[in-house]
């Protein structure tokens, strides 16, 4: 049996990388979106636009706008002189942020008094007006910090000191690389699997499979293998780039990371089986991996939080194994945990990757005979 086995394995690699094309598609695609998720998806602003109309121009307006010119996340752009060049400024989205001083603003800060700083966002984009806000915010509440120390001023009665931790300079390449991770080893390993009964039957080979002495669950191992393989060995090649290019702290230990891969896997493979056994061609194969991948990356709590989700939502997120090698990555790349804490995420996928090889099989033995 195990030669057999062994035989089904080597012709499912050899079907695999002497063709170009598939050569092509395991290699090439998943480095590019690598480095385009790596440098694209971010929540971190890098160049803010901004204009300032300030009617003050004491000393004490220009040491605040300093603050901003020093800012590396701000990029002044125009200086106002009148109220009527704001509109313009943001109907053509050349500046997200005006910020307005009124006239009486230094004044108002030396007699002891508050000073009203009007800040005008573009909120078409909201999760960027956001963020643009904090920022603001931020260098806003430095310099009033330095007023109140550099004249002695009792500081108001509560005081925010923050600390972050796991990501202490908040960057959020740290989130969305692990991740990445996760969703390009599906994707492949899930096209991998999911054309590979379907190829077969589209070439007229399957048939002679089925004169094989090979049994059907000999059949299943043998077109699992493979697609573990080529899952670990990228996951791999992008943890490497993850940590060395993209320099993401990798703060837990590999066997946590590993185990948690093979599960994945095993469910994602389970799931292309399954998939393949139902496609007669490779078209109704590649459609259906991507009918499945879309849902799956949306309903994992990559990009945005489950909790947010409708409740009915939420409930078919516990069917998607991405949503839990999401929490795994994270937290063994940031945190450090260890098999103590992630066991409740390591069963779910068992029982997925254990739910849909049996159903894969029963289907093979259904379509065989």
């Amino acid at each position: 049996m195990l030669q057999r086995i062994l035989a089904l394995i080597h012709k499912e690699f050899l079907a695999l990388l002497k063709d170009p094309k598939s050569r092509t598609v395991l290699i090439v695609p998943p480095l590019i979106q690598l480095l385009v998720f790596g440098y694209a998806a971010s929540f971190d602003l890098k160049q803010i636009h901004y204009a300032v109309y300030n009617e003050d121009r004491g000393v004490t307006s220009r040491e605040l706008m300093a603050r901003f010119t020093g800012a590396p996340s701000f990029r002044q752009v125009a200086e106002i002189r009148s109220e009527a060049e704001i509109a313009p400024l943001v109907d053509a989205r050349d500046v997200l942020v005006t910020i307005h001083l009124g006239p009486r603003f230094g004044a108002d800060l030396e007699a002891g008094r508050p000073a009203p700083l009007q800040v005008i966002i573009d909120g078409r984009n909201s999760n960027t007006a956001m963020i643009a806000l904090n920022y603001v915010r931020s260098v806003v509440d430095r310099f009033n910090d330095d007023w109140i120390a550099a004249r002695g001023l009792r500081g108001p009665p509560a005081r925010i000191e923050v600390r972050d931790w796991f990501n202490p300079n908040l960057e959020s390449r740290w989130f969305f690389i692990p991740g990445i991770i996760g969703m390009l080893t599906l994707m492949v390993t899930m096209l991998v699997t999911a054309l590979t009964v379907a190829r077969e039957r589209e070439q007229g080979t399957f048939d002679q499979l089925l004169v094989t002495p090979l049994r059907p669950a000999e059949i299943l191992i043998g077109k699992t293998v493979p697609g573990l393989v080529i899952g670990i060995i990228q996951a791999t090649v992008i943890l490497l780039i993850a940590t060395q290019w993209f320099e993401v702290p990798f703060m837990g230990r590999l066997s946590v990371f590993y185990g948690g891969l093979i599960l994945f896997l095993l469910s994602g493979v389970g799931t292309g089986l399954l998939i393949s056994a139902l496609s007669a061609t490779q078209q109704q194969g590649l459609l259906g991996a991507f009918l499945f991948m879309v849902p799956a990356v949306i309903l994992s709590g990559f990009a945005t939080p489950i909790a947010n989700m409708p409740q009915l939502v939420q409930l078919f997120t516990y069917l998607d194994p991405l949503r839990y090698f999401l929490i795994i990555l994270r937290k063994v790349f940031l945190e450090g945990a260890g098999f103590d804490i992630l066991l409740d995420q390591f069963w779910p996928m068992a029982l997925i990757g254990a739910g849909t090889m049996l159903l894969a099989g029963w289907l093979f033995r259904h379509r065989m005979y």
